[in-house]
């Protein structure tokens, strides 16, 4: 299981280097550091894929939070800024980071209290949900979310300065639009208070983008900020979607991805009679394929499958996925994925070989 305390998480050089990544299924993404800092274009919340399994947008870049208890006040997150400051160092009290099945799972210690926070994302929709739960503490705790938005190509970076979003208080929540014709992203929290802000955070420093040799700045817009106050085993879910209805219960969304991820378990073993004896780090190998499976629907294949070629940047490509449908859906005992895969690729026969890349750019 992977699971890292103080001796990994509080160094910020390192715990940097270790990156995290919740798929959806349509080629959408969310992804960062452990420590909550951006260091690619690609990190954010939501990354939306608008045209599946492509159009991937930057809608929702992070949650940063404060937590107040006990009369003390901690910031539970960290960024990097263009002259070079971290502000703030959240890590410091990052007592934990773990995955459960594919969900990034951060504890975080508050003088005496305990407080979990994880990312997971709704299978086959643009919908991320993060959910804080007290597991202990003496006194109410408050949480303050400032949620920090975008509306960008994901290979993009921002410049801020004259951008003036539609941020509007809605049933349970916020609702953004960027402009004229996007698609509106939803903030929602019904546990939560929720009011508006606009105010942009400018020149955040993306270190692995200056390694590549790329435009390493980028600005987002707090667009609102969250407030609830729990007691210990009491929880709070964050909705972030571009889906015109998602479910705001997230127990109930989280017990969807736990069964997701069961199923796919589960077909896996009834597939391969060893895998009773298999070690642990094979089961997380048959979670991990199903991160680059995806849905490409056509005109004349509503249900067309594909596979994403690598994240965090790759849409899908002929070559790679026929490389790596066998292990990925065969193995893993997906036959129905599989020939749905090689169906939608069949359509594109006719032209003299399986296309490398599709008319729309995948």
């Amino acid at each position: 299981m992977l699971d890292w305390g103080r001796e990994v998480c509080g160094e910020l050089e390192t715990a940097e280097r270790r990156e995290w990544l919740c798929t959806n299924g349509l080629g959408g993404f969310a992804s960062g550091t452990i420590v909550g800092t951006l260091t690619r274009r690609y990190h954010g919340l939501l990354v939306a894929a608008l045209a599946p399994p492509l159009g991937r947008t930057v809608v929702v870049a992070k949650l940063d939070e404060d937590l107040a208890y006990g009369g003390g006040a901690w910031a539970l997150g960290a960024n990097r800024w263009a002259d070079g400051t971290v502000a703030p160092h959240g890590y410091r009290d990052l007592e934990r980071f773990r995955l459960d099945g594919t969900t990034p799972v951060w504890t975080y210690a508050c003088a005496d209290a305990l407080v979990d926070k994880r990312v997971w994302m709704e299978p086959g929709a643009n919908t991320t949900y993060v959910r804080y739960e007290v597991l202990r503490a003496g006194a109410p705790v408050t949480l303050t979310l400032r949620a920090l938005v975008n509306y960008r190509d994901y290979h993009a970076t921002t410049r801020g300065e004259g951008w003036a979003m539609d941020v509007a208080a809605v049933d349970g929540g916020l609702r953004v639009r960027a402009f004229d014709g996007a698609t509106p992203v939803l903030l929602l929290a019904p546990a939560a208070g929720a009011r508006v802000a606009h105010a942009w955070y400018r020149r955040f420093a993306l270190s692995r983008e200056r390694e590549r040799g790329l435009d390493a700045e980028d600005d987002h817009l707090h667009a609102g900020t969250f407030q609830a106050t729990l007691r210990a085993g009491q929880s709070v879910t964050v909705v972030l979607s571009t889906e015109a209805t998602p479910s705001t219960d997230g127990e109930q969304a989280w017990q969807r991805r736990q069964a997701h991820e069961a199923d796919l378990l589960a077909r896996w073993t009834r597939g391969w009679p060893g895998a009773a004896a298999a070690p642990a780090w094979v089961q997380r190998l048959v979670l991990a394929a199903d991160q680059f499976v995806a849905r490409r629907p056509l005109a004349d294949e509503p249900a067309g499958m594909t596979i994403i070629a690598g994240y965090h940047w790759f849409g899908d490509w002929g070559r790679d996925t026929m490389i790596a449908l066998p292990g990925l859906t065969l193995s893993t005992h997906r036959f129905d994925e599989a020939r749905q895969i090689l169906r939608t690729f069949a359509r594109y026969v006719d032209r003299g070989m399986l296309p490398n890349r599709f008319p729309d750019g995948g």
